[in-house]
């Protein structure tokens, strides 16, 4: 009871369903990331590459031939993150057109040198390849100190198609009323999580969750607001060299 219960959790944090709405602090964050990441994952087949791979949350969206989980090789990295292989952060430790598809999940607010990370994802790819990135614009700071920007549609467009990729698909996700209600409940967690699961969880329930049914209800009423929403999700395709 108590493993099943624990990956009930662990999938809630993630892919959450109806019951997110009480044990997800990031309940909006994480249902349009998921919404979005199983549209545009049906693109991406064959040998997949998952930079920043964290805990591959989204792993089992994918049609693959291969799904490889990549990470910067620290200490805690090689604790904490389901990585097949780890790296210095710089160049990726693969040939060049290796892999048929590339995903970098809320990875790219991390990297200081965008395009050169760019480069890197595009040299591993097969030409035709397909990138699926999701970016944060409005979100608070995290995994400190290696937060280093947060980007619009439109930076994002040219960051892309300067290094070589053709956008194909693009969505802002949680355009609405939302994306406040995730903010509160962002700065709630701040404030009140601490080193126990069982204190967080009821802190979730007692203070988050009802901020979570108030967002929902909230955006059956509100108008959509394209130019105030939490994440970029972005396909894109390797454009091959002329």
């Amino acid at each position: 009871m108590r493993r099943w219960l624990k990956r009930k959790l662990d999938k809630e944090q993630f892919q959450p369903g109806i019951a997110g709405l009480f044990v997800n602090p990031f309940y909006f964050a994480r249902k349009g990331l998921y919404s979005s990441m199983s549209t545009m994952a049906r693109h991406l087949k064959g040998r997949i590459l998952d930079v920043g791979c964290g805990q591959r949350p989204y792993e089992n969206l994918f049609e693959t031939t291969g799904y490889v989980g990549l990470e910067i090789d620290t200490q805690e990295n090689r604790k904490t993150k389901k990585a097949d292989i780890f790296y210095d952060g710089n160049v990726f430790p693969f040939k060049d057109g290796e892999f048929d598809g590339v995903v970098a999940n809320q990875v790219f607010e991390h990297v200081f040198y965008p395009d050169r990370f760019l480069g890197e994802v595009r040299r591993v790819l097969r030409d035709g390849g397909m990138l699926l990135m999701t970016v944060p614009f409005i979100w608070d700071e995290h995994e400190k100190p290696y937060d280093f920007a947060r980007y619009t549609s439109y930076a994002l467009e040219t960051m892309l198609t300067r290094n070589g990729f053709e956008i194909l698909r693009r969505k802002k996700s949680v355009a609405d009323i939302r994306v406040i209600f995730q903010l509160l409940n962002g700065y709630l967690f701040k404030k009140t999580v601490t080193g126990n699961k069982y204190v967080n969880l009821l802190a979730v329930l007692l203070l988050m969750a009802p901020v979570n049914i108030m967002g929902e209800i909230a955006a059956l009423f509100l108008p959509k607001n394209e130019d105030l929403y939490l994440d970029n999700i972005v396909l894109a395709r390797k454009v091959a060299d002329a």
